[in-house]
């Protein structure tokens, strides 16, 4: 998948993007386990992109309850067998 970062946020650890191919927004987080060091794609909607962007505060807050497995039904790739802890 082609996953294009306009936006990241090294202090809170989230970026703000769009898919190349298809036009989805997401917001991603970096993830790891014993073995690699990944991202996790979060779909969100144009609006929630625009007010993420006007707003850190809130970006920031969706990113954390993403580490904390509360939108996985936002997941743009299913996680594989091993999931990462998001930091």
């Amino acid at each position: 998948m082609a996953y294009r970062d306009l936006f990241y946020d090294r202090q809170q650890r989230y970026a703000l993007g769009v898919h190349a191919g298809n036009g989805q927004h997401y917001l991603s987080i970096p993830v790891s386990n014993a073995l690699v060091d990944y991202e996790e794609y979060y779909a969100i909607s144009s609006a929630e992109f625009v007010r993420f962007q006007a707003d850190a505060a809130q970006a920031a807050s969706f990113a954390q309850a993403c580490r904390e497995h509360y939108h996985d039904d936002r997941l743009l790739q299913a996680p594989g067998r091993w999931r990462g802890e998001g930091h």
